[in-house]
């Protein structure tokens, strides 16, 4: 059986109960003397020594069987094995378990808990603490603290496997072909693509510019083997040229024909990729193939390490967008509690039941708990300190015992002489 610890504040009260007890036994030994004295004084013939010696052995009984009572709560009085004394150590494990049904009744009861948790009103009080900024900054310090304990506990590897497959399952499970014409139709719609468009035609241009020699050679190779050298020369230019000004023209004539050509080409290209089905299958296809490409693989299998990297960065950084964002999302929910009735109302309940859910799920396990620790106190131990806790308050029992006593006697003697007498 495990011993009770002796706290500074035990002490302390270990030291007013021994103050007590003296004033009680103090009390006792008073009126033993002042009977002792009466009595002589009675049997020398003073009259009204009879009275105060009634009234002191009438104190003394009480003193004697107050003292008995209190006593027999925590020990068997001067040892004797006399019944039903010693009640708290023969009966600790009937008062554990009498506690922890006392407690499971009258302070676990679903009305007792649900009106304290009602009164405590868990919405407001939440609210108006976590709508601070600086205690919102706390929580947010103390999620941050709880994500990074999480992720310490997730292997590089697992992670970089998990999140590769997770994203490869993903993108072989999600329908590419019309999500991806529903894009493009919109980007077309909306001229998205321009800019594009005059990216490449501008790029053409200034490369046919950077490059005019290596165009007229291989215009020149594809000539027929008989015809003249400068005709190849006149024709290899004329080319050139000619696709000089075609680039030119393309980069700056938003209406060129080819700009028109290209939107069409691509509005096909959108309809068959929400409606044909031969030309879905292939995008599927294309969409496999690419993440068959190791370089893709590689990219999908480092994502889960970049991002667990970044996480951690975010969560220890309080100036962060993640820690801002968790911050006046905390804030935003204290307003909330605070100022929206209808909310702080759906919260109060969600408190209320999950504390009932917990107390009506838990009661047995929480009065075994106050049963089994009783249990395991040893009764010698759990006796002195509960005679500790209430011992000094059970001694003015006995002192009143002393003085109701004396005063009982006193009148039982007065009322003897008048009516008898």
């Amino acid at each position: 059986m495990s011993a009770l610890a002796v706290s500074a504040a035990d002490e302390e009260k270990l030291r007013g109960l021994r103050r007590m007890k003296l004033v009680a036994v103090g009390a006792l030994i008073a009126a033993a003397v002042i009977y002792a004295v009466a009595f002589v004084l009675e049997r020398d013939g003073v009259g009204w020594a009879g009275y105060v010696r009634a009234a002191a052995e009438a104190g003394m009984v009480g003193a004697l069987a107050d003292w008995f009572a209190v006593t027999a709560l925590f020990r068997r009085p001067l040892g004797l094995p006399i019944p039903h004394t010693a009640i708290i150590p023969t009966r600790k494990n009937a008062i554990g378990r009498n506690l922890g049904d006392f407690v499971g009744t009258n302070f676990l009861a679903e009305d007792v808990v649900r009106q304290r948790i009602r009164a405590l009103d868990v919405g407001l009080r939440v609210g108006r603490w976590i709508s601070d900024y600086d205690n919102a900054r706390r929580v947010s310090a103390e999620i941050a603290i709880g994500i990074r304990a999480g992720i310490g506990l997730l292997d590089d590897e697992q992670v970089r496997t998990a999140v590769g497959d997770f994203l490869r399952r993903r993108a072989e499970e999600f329908p590419i072909a019309e999500p991806a014409g529903n894009l493009l139709g919109e980007v077309v719609a909306d001229k998205a693509h321009v800019p594009l468009i005059d990216l490449i035609a501008g790029s053409l241009h200034d490369w046919l510019i950077d490059n005019r020699g290596r165009v007229v050679g291989v215009v020149e190779q594809q000539a027929p083997g008989w015809s003249p050298k400068w005709a190849d020369d006149m024709v290899a230019n004329k080319v050139y040229r000619e696709a000089v000004r075609f680039a030119q023209d393309v980069r700056d004539n938003p209406h060129h024909p080819l700009r028109k050509s290209i939107d069409e080409a691509l509005i096909k290209l959108s309809n068959d990729l929400r409606f044909d089905a031969d030309m879905q299958f292939r995008a599927e296809q294309a969409k496999l193939r690419v993440l068959d490409h190791p370089e893709v693989t590689r990219t999908l299998n480092t994502t889960g390490t970049v991002a667990k990297e970044m996480l951690l960065r975010a969560v220890d950084d309080p100036t962060s967008d993640l820690r801002v964002r968790i911050v006046d999302s905390l804030v935003s929910i204290g307003n909330s509690l605070v100022d929206n009735e209808e909310t702080r109302a759906r919260v109060n309940t969600w408190v209320e039941d999950a504390a009932i859910h917990v107390v009506t799920n838990n009661r047995d396990e929480i009065t075994a708990l106050i049963t089994e620790t009783v249990d395991r106190w040893d009764a010698e131990e759990t006796s002195r300190k509960i005679e500790i806790q209430v011992g000094r308050d059970l001694q003015f029992i006995r002192l009143n015992g002393t003085l109701v006593g004396a005063l009982a006697g006193l009148a039982i003697y007065t009322l003897s002489h008048v009516i008898l007498v």
